[in-house]
């Protein structure tokens, strides 16, 4: 544990639901014009505010400089009286003064709620794992709560050589067969997508929340693919396909089902997966775009050639510069973002604080997190905490004494290939300015005179 000498600094949290239903509408109708300034005004006015408010609170509050504290000395009423009955909640809900901490759509991003995404609000979260209600969501065609007990999976070739033994499982065989449970974190091939030209949105849970961790609980889907008798030599591809309406269908390749990897999964943080997260099967894809990941899976084929789906040769493509476009870019390379202190928060004084944020890897472990407050001219080398596992997040801390100056916050990740997270320039050099998916750039968050945070690209 550091040793923390001098005052500490207060945060204000970031303004999370800072639009009307009636200020959505305006951003849609702004959106087909190409401009965001009413997004933009409503968030300066609501990051304003709750600074305001950050203020007044602990004005309102404050421990006493002499004497005793009043909130010490004067029992309350949880200590004198009697508190809620057991199960009063079948199910257990976050407490009413954290309700603010949300899953939210991305004014104007998509036309459509059933073809949307929502981001998860990584700035309020603690240690690598997302709670289930709070994972991110992205859906091709909305999202379904079907009967387990109707739901089957079908294992087929796509000749009769491929798959000597097709079969269809119920849920009810899969999971009476050995399962396992692995951490891993899963991130949408689109994540900081809207980053790619210029700063777009201005908290970390829009520019990243694309992004979650959980223990997943199933069957290795090769044990599965024995059972039916694969024929590993000429089967070097299979393809997954959903249940939903988008038909989704994604090209896994076999030497990630070989390895043992590739879950059917069925449980998420030891409980079934939720509905919005692919109830009753999904795919666990460990360090593969969350597109691969394949929801409410009803059929596994096995063949000798990737499948070339409608979402593998017209979206998650990379567009490069030369205009030509890079399939079966699937790997989630090396990345990670401070999340506290990052866009929208506020700090309120001079003094300590404790930089925190995520790392991750599709390849393998994160090595290590460097951070830098003054823009990458200097880089300290992070704490990373407990547990570093395989294509799972990483949680990294660092002591910081902010004096009152302007800082521009990042942080570099190295994984265990010894790949290191990419500057916007780096990238850009390589893959331009027009792609949509795989960005990996270093993220900066603008700490101002102020102590308001803000987004920020360096060239």
């Amino acid at each position: 544990m550091p040793e923390i000498n001098g005052p500490r600094g207060r945060i204000v949290k970031a303004p999370e639901n800072f639009l009307t239903p009636d200020g959505i509408k305006t951003v849609f109708r702004e959106g087909k014009s190409g401009r965001r300034d009413f997004i933009r005004q409503a968030f300066v006015a609501a990051t304003a505010a709750g600074a305001a408010a950050g203020s007044a609170l602990a004005a309102g509050n404050p421990v006493p400089s002499e004497g005793g504290d009043p909130n010490i000395l004067n029992l309350p009423t949880h200590s004198t009286g009697l508190g809620q009955p057991v199960v009063t909640d079948g199910y257990g809900k976050p407490s009413q003064y954290e309700t603010n901490v949300q899953r939210r759509q991305s004014p104007g991003l998509t036309q459509t709620t059933q073809a949307s995404v929502s981001f998860a609000p990584l700035q309020s979260l603690f240690g690598i794992v997302t709670p289930s209600g709070l994972h991110f969501e992205r859906h091709h065609q909305g999202w379904w709560d079907i009967d387990p007990s109707k739901h089957r999976l079908m294992i087929n070739g796509s000749d009769a050589q491929i798959v000597k033994k097709p079969m269809v499982f119920t849920m009810d065989e899969i999971m009476r067969l050995p399962a396992v449970s692995r951490f891993h974190f899963i991130e949408c091939g689109a994540n900081t997508g809207m980053e790619w030209g210029n700063v777009a949105v201005p908290t970390c849970q829009y520019s990243h929340g694309m992004l979650s961790c959980s223990e997943f609980t199933g069957v290795p889907l090769k044990a599965v693919l024995d059972m039916c008798g694969v024929d590993y030599r000429r089967g070097r591809f299979v393809l997954g396909e959903g249940a939903d309406g988008s038909s989704m269908t994604r090209t896994i390749p076999m030497e990630l089902v070989e390895s043992g990897e590739v879950l059917l999964a069925y449980g998420q943080n030891g409980e079934m997966l939720r509905p919005e997260n692919g109830y009753p099967l999904r795919l666990v894809v460990p360090g593969v775009q969350g597109v691969s990941w394949v929801k409410y899976l009803r059929r596994i084929e096995v063949g000798d050639k990737p499948y070339a789906a409608k979402d593998e040769v017209m979206h998650y493509v990379d567009l490069m510069p030369n205009g030509l476009h890079r399939q079966y870019t699937s790997t989630q390379e090396c990345k990670s973002v401070v999340t506290t202190p990052s866009g929208g928060q506020v700090l309120l004084d001079k003094g300590f604080y404790n930089i925190s944020g995520l790392a991750w890897s599709g390849r393998g472990k994160i090595r290590r997190v460097d951070v830098s407050v003054d823009g990458g001219r200097n880089w300290r080398s992070a704490r990373l905490e407990t547990p570093v596992l395989d294509k799972c997040l990483t949680r990294f801390n660092l002591d910081w004494v902010w004096d009152g100056k302007a800082a521009l916050i990042q942080s570099r990740a190295t994984d265990d290939t010894a790949y290191v997270q990419p500057t916007y320039r780096q990238l850009r050099q390589v893959r331009g300015s027009r792609s949509i998916y795989h960005n990996n750039a270093i993220q900066t968050w603008l700490v101002q005179e102020s102590g308001e945070v803000k987004n920020v690209q360096l060239s």
